[in-house]
């Protein structure tokens, strides 16, 4: 028989939500709290460049708690640490000064897109201009409610494992051996793609951006390669299912070990700080110290209580089934469906173009004290005639065709040519 405290320890716990409850909810429209989101954060250095972001503390509206979003990121420097120190202070007030203000949430959220890449080429030209030549990658991830949404650049990873055990890649690596399309529009825009020739021999290693020699064809930095290496970046936004799910993000040196599967497999059914550890474990085990290894794991869950996989009809698969989850007999379902399930997220929005002309669109917001006359990209009033503005004709050459994106300031205009390959770069360095 139970004693007064144990009697009232019971009744203060509510009992698990089973799993399918949590479905049956989302299927009858019934209102979903906010999620949880819970993460743990682990490392080992070689070189020191890698650095990360963690902020929980974000509201899209100042002083507004009921509009937080959490922010996480890993930025895998190279050629110095700088590139990596720079992205992580300034990337993020680059992207949200580039969203316009007083704006709902789902008008928010349909901005973030386009203003990650603004804030992504800013952080960029303003690395520039200071002259650094160090690079890094970056992989930049905003969860906003059941809303995650990803920019990255490079070859640092995010993925998603749902409670289902589907694992999506939301990232896309911007390495030159593996990407096709990449060697094309590097080559298209005046870079030379080939490996390491070494005293006249065949060329060893990973295919290489010459001059510079870099891996990768996008990254914040690396001034003295060449403005083909654009800091352009992959957007994916997805919408989770109200079963949640849990994000990887890691540099390559967990990558080079594991592969998106093994590194999801390595930590299920664990928290998030103990899931970190072990896929840095994992890597470690796998291949050794070889580079840098940074891995964030960050869960969004239905709530602080644990949540419980229906019992199988196998007794002895229930440790299993609640540990790691069970695949679906059906793995080709597509999220096209505005009701989502477990395992199953709804895609948002996806785009990988290396056009900056293709990201900002025709439709950029313009400001209301500025007019058109506010740099699209580097956020500064100009007078008019001293920029590109919509419809404004040809530039640069006869050839060209008009301009009918936003306003660019006459830097930005130089950038956007440059990244595609009209005219070579000149950085315009300031003290």
């Amino acid at each position: 028989m139970m004693n007064k405290s144990e009697l009232s320890s019971t009744r203060m716990k509510p009992p698990p939500v089973p799993l399918a409850t949590l479905i049956g909810r989302e299927l009858r429209h019934e209102k979903v709290e906010k999620p949880f989101v819970k993460y743990g954060q682990a490392g080992l250095a070689k070189k020191g460049e890698d650095y990360f972001l963690i902020r929980t503390d974000c509201h899209r509206v100042p002083g507004d708690p009921s509009t937080a979003f959490s922010v996480f990121a890993i930025f895998d420097g190279h050629n110095g640490i700088s590139a990596a120190i720079f992205a992580k202070e300034n990337l993020l007030s680059n992207v949200l000064s580039a969203i316009p203000q007083d704006i709902s949430r789902d008008a928010w959220l349909q901005a973030l897109p386009r203003a990650l890449v603004v804030g992504f080429v800013k952080t960029d030209t303003e690395l520039q201009q200071k002259g650094e030549t160090s690079g890094t990658t970056a992989t930049f991830v905003l969860v906003d409610g059941w809303t995650v949404t990803v920019a990255s650049v490079g070859d640092s990873r995010c993925i998603l494992d749902t409670q289902g055990g589907v694992v999506s890649l939301l990232t896309v690596d911007h390495r030159l051996e593996e990407n096709a399309e990449e060697r094309e529009r590097v080559t298209a825009s005046g870079g030379e793609v080939g490996r390491l020739n070494v005293y006249g021999g065949n060329g060893v290693g990973p295919l290489r951006c010459w001059p510079g020699g870099l891996c990768l064809s996008r990254s914040i930095g690396d001034t003295d390669v060449g403005e083909f290496i654009v800091p352009i970046p992959h957007v994916k936004q997805v919408k989770l299912s109200n079963a949640g799910g849990r994000l990887i993000i890691a540099s390559d040196g967990i990558w080079d070990a594991l592969s998106s599967d093994m590194a999801a497999k390595a930590c299920r059914g664990l928290p998030a700080e103990l899931a970190a550890k072990l896929v840095v474990k994992e890597a470690l085990r796998s291949r050794g110290l070889k580079d840098d290894t940074t891995c964030l794991v960050v869960d969004i869950i239905p709530s602080d209580l644990p949540v419980i996989s229906p019992t199988p009809r196998k007794k002895h698969n229930f440790l299993t089934s609640l540990l790691f989850g069970k695949k679906f007999g059906n793995s080709t379902n597509k999220a096209t469906s505005k009701l989502s399930a477990v395992g199953v997220v709804e895609e948002l929005f996806e785009e990988g173009s290396a056009m900056l002309a293709e990201r900002l669109g025709k439709d950029f917001p313009l400001d209301k004290n500025s007019g058109i006359f506010r740099c699209a990209v580097c956020q500064v009033d100009q007078p008019p005639g001293d920029g590109l503005s919509v419809n404004s004709g040809p530039f640069f050459s006869p050839a060209s065709k008009p301009w009918e994106g936003p306003f660019l300031c006459t830097n930005c205009r130089k950038k956007k040519d440059a990244m595609e390959g009209k005219r070579p770069s000149s950085p315009t360095v300031t003290a």
